[in-house]
């Protein structure tokens, strides 16, 4: 009999449908076909001027036509990333057999996270207003701007009416939204969540100010596919990246019932304070050891049984150090075992949205039987000294894998995937059980 909650009466969570706008591809399918390909998706940038600047290149989502996927009227009131999430969602549920008005709204709750939001506008209307004057401000300006507009944005489209929430935690925003859209299910306040993280923000700002910082690749400019580089000895900083990804969470049950596809199943998730540096992460990794070991035990699996880590990456000098350091704290010398890989080398950095876009290669990773490589690893570094899958895909059993994501203001998210398996201890679920009063009828 198929077991529908987890060993701790909790219900069972699966991914059943998944979506994406990324420089790899303009669905979660293509996206992943070049991410195993090591295609990259890094190029000259187009959204602005960047000759006077010292980087150059991006991570940008081609050819993007928001009209393809929502009311042209209704994308104009939008910032591009609420744009991107809601293409991606409209893809996800697609993917999942859903329709795009979602059959039960009050059962179905929406979790989209995002780094910066739409931080683009406010230079428009700026402009705009020191230009032509206050009366010819756009009167959607403010709200475009809001962080949390891309999850009312996706939940306007999809029609949900459960419940709602945005995650703003720099570069650990997608990992951790997709880890509270569980949250959701578990407490018995929705059977299906849409869940995930959007960037899209390819503008002089964002350059300059990680520029300033010293954080972006700069050497690289006349072949920008070579410059994101993780765990590689000539890693000089990471490549700024757009893109959303969104997943379609569901109880198992429901799954089960309804004949979803299921891609895999969403195992722990949890979060951690380094506490220490607005930019620089914890040097002893100790952040990120505690996000990890605490994903782990939520997960409810023993640490022996971790095959695969898709890593944050970020190919700075500093975080790629640490994250390999803080691995080997966690697994001991089982993390020589464990076969590592950054997709962040062929898409660049999509801060908020690149944790979800790696989750759903971490799901496709399990579901397929392939591991994403890590490309332009050409020199080992002697601290980066793991199994890092180099320049080329590998075929894999792996059952388990985990998504790390760590971000500036010393936060961290993982999570912690399993490939789909109809049996797992524990009892079966009903919706009294687990709290879920809004969804009687469908068992």
């Amino acid at each position: 009999m198929v077991q529908y909650v987890d060993n701790r009466g909790r219900p069972r969570v699966v991914i059943t449908g998944m979506g994406a706008m990324s420089p790899l591809g303009q669905s979660a399918k293509e996206s992943w076909d070049s991410a195993v390909a090591g295609r990259s998706g890094v190029g000259p940038i187009t959204q602005f001027d960047a000759s006077s600047f010292p980087c150059r290149i991006a991570g940008e989502v081609k050819e993007f036509e928001p009209g393809e996927f929502m009311d042209f009227k209704e994308a104009r009131r939008m910032s591009r990333a609420s744009q991107l999430a809601v293409a991606a969602a409209v893809m996800a549920l697609s993917d999942a057999e859903l329709p795009e008005t979602v059959p039960d709204p009050e059962g179905t709750g929406v979790v989209i996270g995002t780094g910066m939001g739409g931080l683009e506008r406010v230079d428009e209307n700026l402009q705009v207003l020191r230009s032509r004057g206050l009366a010819r401000v756009n009167p959607f300006s403010l709200t475009s701007v809001l962080p949390n507009m891309p999850s009312h944005h996706v939940s306007l489209t999809a029609q949900t009416m459960g419940p709602i929430s945005t995650v703003i935690s720099a570069c650990a925003t997608g990992t951790q939204a997709i880890g509270e859209g569980m949250e959701f299910i578990r407490r018995g306040v929705a059977h299906t969540v849409l869940a995930g993280g959007v960037e899209g923000l390819i503008h002089e700002a964002a350059i300059a100010g990680f520029s300033a910082m010293r954080a972006l690749a700069t050497s690289f400019n006349d072949c920008p596919e070579r410059a994101s580089r993780p765990f590689d000895r000539d890693r000089e900083g990471f490549v700024l990246s757009e893109g959303a990804g969104v997943v379609v969470l569901e109880r198992l049950d429901r799954a089960l019932a309804r004949g979803a596809p299921i891609y895999a199943e969403v195992l722990g998730h949890a979060s951690s304070s380094d506490a220490f540096h607005v930019a620089a992460p914890d040097p002893e990794g100790d952040g990120a050891v505690r996000a990890m070991r605490w994903a782990v035990q939520d997960a409810g699996i023993d640490l022996d049984e971790m095959d695969y880590i898709n890593a944050h990456g970020s190919s700075t000098p500093i975080n790629d150090r640490v994250e390999t350091l803080a691995i080997k704290k966690v697994f001991g010398e089982t993390a020589y075992e464990i076969a590592v890989s950054s997709t962040k080398s062929v898409m660049g950095h999509a801060m908020g949205g690149t944790g979800a876009l790696e989750a759903i290669f971490c799901a496709y990773a399990l579901h397929d039987g392939i591991l994403p490589p890590t490309i332009n690893y050409e020199t080992p570094d002697a601290e980066c000294d793991l199994d890092y899958v180099p320049n080329v895909a590998r075929a894999s059993n792996a059952r388990v894998a985990m998504s790390n994501s760590f971000g500036l203001g010393g936060q961290n998210a993982c999570l912690v995937l399993r490939r789909f398996e109809n049996s797992r201890s524990g009892d079966k679920l009903t919706g009294e059980q687990n709290g879920d009063l809004r969804d009687k009828s469908s068992g």
